[in-house]
């Protein structure tokens, strides 16, 4: 089969529900919310990355960072947590795939495991650039 005839190959569809497109998007809204709490339920790493999202927050507020400052803040929280909940995501899909041990599965793990780990040591430099200055204001060093 030629390039051209495989990338006009008509491609199977996923089973999507039926209703307009408002109804649709609610679904999908729901699902993610769905897929959020879960998280919050039932993976540690997720609880860690909100409690450690709330208390950033509030020295944000507490130090009145500038907005630039805060646009770090929010993207680097947000970035940390998509990434948690796509690694999840690929594990429960390993999971799903094989209960068998595999060098292969655990490389997907590992480097999803990394991903998230990188973007949290990123969050730590990120946070002692903007706050480390502040405290040592406040104490007077």
């Amino acid at each position: 089969m030629g390039l051209l005839e495989r990338l006009f190959r008509k491609s199977p569809k996923r089973n999507k529900e039926q209703g307009n497109a408002l109804e649709r998007y609610a679904k999908s809204f729901i699902h993610a919310i769905d897929g959020f709490i879960y998280c919050l339920k039932y993976e540690h790493n997720m609880i860690i990355i909100f409690i450690a999202t709330i208390l950033v927050s509030i020295a944000g507020i507490y130090f009145s960072i500038s907005t630039v400052e805060w646009l770090f803040i929010v993207g680097i929280c947000g970035g940390i947590s998509a990434c948690e909940m796509i690694n999840s995501s690929i594990e429960a899909t390993i999971d799903l795939c094989t209960t068998e041990i595999h060098p292969l599965a655990k490389i997907a793990k590992d480097t999803a495991s990394a991903a998230t780990l990188i973007l949290c040591i990123t969050s730590l430099v990120g946070a002692i650039l903007i706050f480390l200055p502040r405290i040592l204001s406040m104490l007077g060093v």
